[in-house]
C-alpha cells in the first residue's frame, strides 16, 4: 500500500554495524531519470499538463487503489487483481481476474505517436471473474503453486477466500471453494514452491502469527487444511519469504524479530532446530547485532537457500545464514562460516540507504550474485554477495524521491547474457524501470540517465507523486517482456518491454 509505518523513518543507533565507506562503493548515481514524468507549460490561460501513457492495454474497473496482484504460475496471461472499492472506511474489497492476452503487440514506434490519431490504440481488458465476499480491502493474492490450481485471497477482514481454478490455453474458468478466518487481518499470501507439498500457501497476519495451509478440493468437509501455525512474533507479521525448496518458510515483524521455521520437520530430522522446537533461526533486538530499531519489513532467500536477508527501518539489512536441508538448493558454495552447523550466523549489517527497506531480491542466477534493495528514500542499492556484500550500486534517483515499492529480477532474461542482471522496480512516482545492472551500452546512453546509472526502460502512465498515485506492485513472468502493474490510481497496466 501507499501508506508507510511511521516507525520507520527512526534512525537506528547501533554501535555494532559497520558502515560501508565510500570508497567502498562501486558506482553512486545521482539520479536515473532527469526528464521528470511529465512536461508542463503555463500560459495566460493556466496550466497545460501532457500526460504519457506508455502501456499497449488497461483495465479501470477497479473503483478505488489496486493493493495486490497474482500471476498465474503456467499461464502468466491469466492475472488476478485486488483492492478496495470504494471511499468509505468500511469499503468492501474487490478483486478481478484479466486475461491480458488481448493486448495485441505494438511496432516500435517515434515518440510522437501519442499525439497520432491513426496510432494504434491502448486495448481495454475486460474482467473474467470478480472476486467479492471481502468487506475489507483485498491486499494479498496469490496463486498456488505448482499448477495454479487455486487462487486465493486475503484481506484486511481477516478473510481467506479460495477459488478453484480450471486455466487452459483457450479457456479460465474459477469457482468458490471455501473460506476461512483465522486472525484479524492478513498482510500477504506466498505459495509454497515445493513439489512435494503441492496446494499449500503460508500467511503473515497483523497479531504476528504465521499460518500453513493446504487446499484440497477433493475433501469438501475440510477444503483448508491447517498445516501449523505460529505465534512467535509480538508484532505485525510484515513478510515472508519460502526457500527454494520449499522446506523452511522465514518471517519478519515490525517487532524486529526473524523467525526461519521449520514447516515440515526436515531440519528437526537434522537436529537443526532450535530451543523452541519450532526454528532453525530464531533472533531479535535482544541480540544487539540484528537489532534493528523501528522494525523489519522485507525479507527474501537466496537461490542456493544459504543466505537470508531482512530489510527494515533506517535502510538496515542484516544478513544471515541459513542451512541447507535438501539437493535442491544449487548454487556456489557459501565461505566456511556458512555451514549447517552454524545456522543464523549474522554475516553482514548494512546500511546504505536513508530510510525504510520495502522491498528485497536476489538474482535468480547464482553465477551472478546480487542482491537488490529498494528503499523508501527513492533508492535502489545492488549490493555484491560474493565480495561480503560490498555496496556494487547506488541508484540514488531511481523513482524521483518517491519510494520504491518493490524490486524485482528477470529470472529468464531474452539475452542470455543479461539472465540475472536485469532488474526491474516500481515506485510511488508511478513508473516501472528495468534497469540493466552490467552498465550502460553506448545504444542506451539515449535513455535519460543511461550512461551512468544502467537504465533500459521506463514505462509511464500511472498517476504519481504520493496520496492517490504510484504503483503499488507489478508482475512479469519468467522473461520480463510484459509488466503488468497494480496502481494506486485504481488502474491496471499492461506494458511490453
Amino acid at each position: 500500500m501507499s501508506s508507510s509505518n511511521p516507525h520507520r523513518d527512526e534512525p537506528e543507533d547501533d554501535a555494532e554495524i559497520e558502515m560501508l565507506a565510500e570508497d567502498d562503493v562501486h558506482e553512486m548515481v545521482e539520479d536515473a531519470d532527469d526528464d521528470g514524468d511529465m512536461a508542463m507549460g503555463s500560459d495566460e490561460e493556466g496550466e497545460e499538463i501532457l500526460l504519457q501513457n506508455d502501456s499497449i492495454a488497461y483495465f479501470d474497473g477497479h473503483k478505488d487503489s489496486v493493493f495486490a496482484i497474482a500471476q498465474h504460475p503456467l499461464y502468466p496471461n491469466v492475472i488476478a487483481t485486488g483492492g478496495s472499492e470504494g471511499d468509505a472506511d468500511d469499503a468492501p474489497g474487490k478483486g478481478y481476474v484479466i486475461d491480458t492476452s488481448a493486448a495485441a503487440s505494438r511496432p516500435v514506434l517515434p515518440p510522437s505517436y501519442n499525439s497520432d490519431p491513426d496510432a494504434p490504440q491502448t486495448t481495454e481488458l475486460q474482467p473474467l471473474f470478480a472476486i467479492d465476499g471481502h468487506t475489507d480491502s483485498i491486499n494479498a493474492l496469490t496463486f498456488t503453486l505448482p499448477r495454479g490450481e487455486f487462487l486465493v485471497s486475503g484481506g484486511m477482514d481477516g478473510r481467506l477466500r479460495v477459488y478453484a481454478t480450471s486455466v487452459s490455453q483457450s479457456s479460465a474458468q474459477f469457482k468458490f471453494l471455501a473460506e476461512s478466518q483465522e486472525t484479524e487481518e492478513i498482510n500477504w499470501l506466498l505459495p509454497c514452491p515445493s513439489a512435494d507439498y503441492p496446494n499449500t500457501i503460508a500467511l503473515g497476519a497483523s497479531d504476528g502469527s504465521v499460518w500453513v495451509l493446504t487446499l484440497d478440493a477433493s475433501d469438501p468437509s475440510n477444503p483448508i487444511q491447517i498445516v501449523q501455525s505460529y505465534f512467535l512474533h509480538t508484532g505485525p507479521c510484515t513478510a515472508g519469504a519460502w526457500t527454494p525448496d520449499g522446506l523452511l518458510l522465514a518471517t519478519v515483524s515490525e517487532d524486529a524479530s526473524l523467525h526461519v521455521f521449520d514447516v515440515w520437520g526436515a531440519a528437526t530430522a537434522k537436529s537443526l532446530v532450535t530451543d523452541n522446537g519450532q526454528t532453525v533461526v530464531s533472533l531479535t533486538d535482544a541480540d544487539q547485532r540484528f537489532a534493528v530499531e523501528g522494525g523489519l519489513y522485507s525479507v527474501a532467500i537466496s537461490p542456493s537457500g544459504g543466505l537470508l536477508a531482512a530489510g527494515g527501518a533506517a535502510g538496515a539489512i542484516r544478513i544471515v545464514s541459513l542451512p541447507r536441508l535438501s539437493s535442491q538448493q544449487q548454487g556456489p558454495a557459501q565461505p566456511q562460516r556458512n555451514t549447517e552447523n552454524q545456522a543464523g550466523t549474522i554475516l553482514a549489517a548494512l546500511a546504505a540507504q536513508q530510510d525504510g527497506v520495502e522491498s528485497l531480491a536476489f538474482s535468480p542466477n547464482p553465477a551472478t550474485p546480487l542482491l537488490a534493495a529498494g528503499s523508501v528514500d527513492g533508492s535502489i542499492a545492488v549490493f555484491d554477495p560474493s565480495r561480503s556484500f560490498a555496496l556494487r550500486r547506488h541508484l540514488k534517483g531511481a523513482h524521483d524521491g518517491e519510494s520504491v515499492v518493490r524490486v524485482d529480477f528477470v529470472r529468464a532474461a531474452p539475452a542470455a547474457a543479461a539472465a540475472g542482471w536485469l532488474l526491474t522496480s516500481c515506485g510511488l512516482d508511478g513508473v516501472v524501470r528495468r534497469w540493466d545492472l552490467r552498465g550502460a551500452t553506448a545504444s542506451q546512453a539515449a535513455v535519460a540517465g543511461a550512461a551512468s546509472s544502467g537504465l533500459v526502460k521506463e514505462w509511464k502512465g500511472h498517476r504519481g507523486g504520493g496520496d492517490g498515485g504510484g504503483v503499488l506492485g507489478f508482475v512479469q513472468g519468467e522473461t520480463g517482456e510484459r509488466v503488468v502493474t497494480a496502481g494506486d490510481d485504481g488502474v491496471v497496466l499492461v506494458f511490453e518491454a
